[in-house]
């Protein structure tokens, strides 16, 4: 576990700062690595289980909500009131979508799926965005402010509306050539995050197969 202000994380690189409020729940389910920014108002949820990669910001009154998993990775980012919404209840007649009905019971009366919603390197959501369950945003994709993406978003795009479709391509030669260089000057290594995503979504399954409770 590692300590940053009042809450412990499953881990936390250098260079990670934290500016309250912000509410943060399960933080052991939460891993930090380096140069991070979570600014004032955020809302972040460990749900089963959440990776916040190198030089990510999530911006004032953001949110990672829904109790599924998350993945962002390195240079990304979350810009202000953006949200990230990795489950989700019925509200088809299949179950009461009410997460108070107390734990002991309460995977008796809500049917809730939980997914991964992945941000791969050097992609960023606008202000406002919405991101639904299960979507993945390819790497360089950038999502315009307001709005919803229902589906996997190709990389190195400019996307807009609701639901979000591409308008434009955005280059990709310069800004990873920049990242390159920010690696070497901090001497941070990129990761490759595809056992950790593997590994997030065998999590998903087995609470599929148990039966999902309540809470976040």
């Amino acid at each position: 576990m590692s300590r940053v202000g009042r809450f412990s994380f499953a881990s936390a690189g250098e260079g990670v700062e934290i500016f309250e409020p912000v509410a943060i729940l399960r933080p052991e389910r939460i891993t930090l690595r380096n140069h991070i920014i979570i600014s004032e108002f955020c809302y972040l949820a460990g749900g089963l289980g959440v990776h916040i990669g190198n030089f990510v910001h999530l911006a004032a009154h953001s949110s990672i909500s829904g109790g599924g998993c998350f993945i962002i990775e390195d240079f990304s980012g979350l810009s202000a009131g953006a949200r990230v919404i990795t489950g989700t209840d019925d509200f088809l007649g299949q179950g009461i979508p009410a997460p108070a009905i107390p734990a002991a019971i309460n995977h008796k009366y809500r049917k809730v799926t939980r997914s991964l919603v992945h941000l791969k390197r050097h992609s960023l959501l606008g202000t406002n965005v919405v991101v639904f369950p299960g979507v993945t945003i390819g790497e360089g994709a950038v999502v315009g402010a307001g709005s919803v993406v229902t589906r996997d978003l190709e990389p190195w795009g400019v996307y807009l509306g609701a639901p979000a479709r591409r308008v434009k391509d955005r280059p990709p030669t310069r800004v990873v050539s920049l990242g390159e260089r920010v690696y070497e000057e901090t001497g941070v290594v990129p990761e490759d995050l595809g056992d950790i995503a593997m590994a997030m979504r065998r999590t998903l399954a087995r609470e599929a197969a148990g039966g999902q409770g309540g809470g976040e």
